[in-house]
């Protein structure tokens, strides 16, 4: 079942793509105690995540922060590694919070995984984003098809804050 407005996050362990390697980190450690912009994207390195739904959250981060939010992330279920140089290409590593969920927990946990597995990408995320206060989920923005990014592109979400 797809988590709703109004209701926390659950614990799940991720893995924070930095500068320095990769950091673990829990959903309660990451999004506790702040408001944060989560996006959720099918897959780094992608046509529509590379070159429309992340780069839209770059151009309009700080606009984003004017508006009370403390952090902006991604989530895709790629590995920390892919995360990293996904990050360090798009020069979006140390600007937004490069989050993996290389084993698809979060996805899953949140009800927003994608059955890719005849198009041989095995399971994914759904596009999406998220305004999260401290845990708990107070916007959600899914779109119909993971091939467009404008429900949970970052023009619609500043317009949700």
């Amino acid at each position: 079942m797809t988590i709703t407005v109004g209701e926390a996050l659950p614990e799940v362990q991720l893995t924070e793509a930095t500068a320095d390697g990769a950091t673990p980190v829990t959903t309660t450690e990451f999004f506790g105690g702040r408001k944060v912009v989560l996006f959720g994207v099918p897959g780094a390195f992608t046509g529509v995540c590379s070159n429309n739904h992340l780069p839209g959250y770059l151009e309009h981060l700080e606009a984003i922060k004017a508006k009370g939010v403390d952090a902006v992330a991604v989530i895709s279920v790629n590995d920390v590694h892919v995360m990293r140089a996904w990050g360090k290409q798009t020069t979006g590593l140390g600007r937004i919070a490069f989050l993996a969920d290389g084993s698809a927990f979060f996805a899953k946990a949140v009800g927003l995984d994608l059955d890719l597995t005849e198009r041989g990408m095995g399971i994914r995320s759904k596009r999406y984003s998220m305004i999260v206060d401290k845990g708990v989920v107070t916007s959600l923005n899914v779109e119909e098809t993971p091939s467009t990014a404008e429900t949970s592109g970052a023009v619609r979400l500043l317009e949700l804050l």
